[in-house]
C-alpha cells in the first residue's frame, strides 16, 4: 500500500543539512486556548492534554500564569495543572509574566517555565507595559529566582520579523535582546515571528545574524504564524540552518490577543506531515495527532484550519 492510502508522505530526504530529529514543542492547549473568545471548560482542556500526550508529543505548553484579568481563558491555571494527567516523559512547561506568576508555578509543582519578551520597543509598551531594554528588569529576578529553584527557563522574543506598529524588525535588534535573554539565565530563545510576515530569506538572515554574534542553533528555536501561509516554508529555512527545535500548536489553533493581525501558529500536524516527508525523526502519530486536533475542534463548534487534518480527518 503507497503513502497516500496510508496518509502519510513518501520519504524523501532534502540534503544533508537537515537535522536528524526534531523535538516539537506543543503550544496549542496555552498559546492556542488563550486566544478563544468563549473559555474552554478545565476538563476538557485536560483530555485535549492527554491526548496530546498520547500522540507523542513529548513537551506540551499547559497554561499560563498571567493574570486572570489580561487572558481570563486561562484563569484555570492552578487547577488545570493540580488535576494534570502527567505522563512517563513528557514536559508541561508554562508561561510565567513576573515573580507573582513565578510564585504561582512554585506553588504548584511547575518544573519548567517560560517568559515572554519583545524585540520592539511599540509591543513592549502595549504586551508589557515597558520599555525594550527596561523589560530586563522584569525578566531577571525571575530567571534567577526560577533557576536557583532548579526549573528550567525558556525565553519567548516575540516580533522578531515584522512589528505591526514599527514594520520590519532589524536583526540586529533582535539578536541583541535574544542575547540578554540568554545572558540572563534562559536555556533556550524562541524566535517568534507573532503576525507571520516572516519570509525563508528572512530567516535565514536572522540566524546568520544570531550565529554571527556567537549564538549558534543549539539554543534557538522557532515559532511561525501562518498569516500569509508561509509558516511551512519559513520552518523548512530554519532546519536548513540548523535549527532542531519547532514550536506549533494542534490544529493550527492560536494567535495573539495583543496583536490583532496574528492568526493561527503553524498547525503541528502540517509541521508533521513536513517532517515525515523529509525524513527527520519527531516521536509523534499522526494518526493519534489528527484525531486529538478533530476532537477538539469539536468542542469548539468550527473545522480545524490545518489542512492535514481537514485531509486526514475527514
Amino acid at each position: 500500500m503507497g503513502a497516500r492510502e496510508l496518509g502519510l508522505p513518501e520519504r524523501v530526504p532534502a540534503g544533508d543539512d537537515l537535522p536528524a530529529r526534531v523535538t516539537i514543542w506543543e503550544v496549542g492547549p496555552r498559546d492556542g486556548l488563550q486566544n478563544e473568545q468563549a473559555v474552554v471548560p478545565v476538563e476538557v482542556k485536560l483530555e485535549f492534554l492527554d491526548r496530546l500526550a498520547a500522540a507523542g508529543l513529548g513537551t506540551l505548553e499547559a497554561t499560563s500564569f498571567v493574570h486572570p484579568k489580561w487572558v481570563p481563558q486561562l484563569a484555570d491555571a492552578e487547577q488545570l495543572l493540580a488535576g494534570l494527567p502527567r505522563r512517563p516523559g513528557v514536559r508541561y512547561p508554562v508561561l510565567v509574566p513576573n515573580e507573582r506568576g513565578l510564585d504561582r508555578a512554585l506553588a504548584a509543582g511547575v518544573r519548567h517555565i517560560a517568559v515572554f519578551a519583545s524585540a520592539t520597543e511599540t509591543f513592549a509598551g502595549r504586551n508589557l507595559n515597558s520599555g525594550l531594554d527596561e523589560q530586563f528588569a522584569m525578566f531577571e529576578p525571575v530567571v534567577a529566582r526560577a533557576r536557583a529553584e532548579g526549573l528550567d527557563v525558556r525565553g519567548y522574543l516575540s516580533m522578531c520579523f515584522g512589528d505591526p506598529w514599527e514594520g520590519a524588525v532589524p536583526p540586529a535588534q533582535v539578536v541583541r535582546v535574544g542575547r540578554r535573554l540568554l545572558e540572563l539565565g534562559c536555556s533556550e530563545l524562541s524566535l517568534g515571528d507573532t503576525i507571520g510576515v516572516a519570509t525563508a530569506g528572512q530567516v535565514e538572515r536572522l540566524l546568520d545574524t544570531f550565529a554571527a554574534e556567537g549564538v549558534g542553533t543549539g539554543s534557538l528555536a522557532v515559532h511561525f504564524h501562518d498569516t500569509y501561509g508561509q509558516a511551512l516554508s519559513n520552518t523548512l529555512a530554519a532546519l536548513r540552518r540548523g535549527v532542531s527545535i519547532v514550536d506549533s500548536s494542534a490544529g493550527g489553533l492560536g494567535g495573539c490577543p495583543y496583536a490583532e493581525s496574528a492568526t493561527g501558529n503553524l498547525a503541528t500536524e502540517d509541521l508533521v506531515w513536513l517532517l515525515d516527508g523529509l525524513g527527520i525523526e519527531h516521536g509523534v502519530d499522526l494518526g493519534e495527532l489528527v484525531a486529538a486536533s478533530t476532537w477538539m475542534a469539536e468542542r469548539l463548534g468550527r473545522p480545524s484550519p490545518s489542512r492535514v487534518v481537514r485531509a486526514l480527518g475527514g
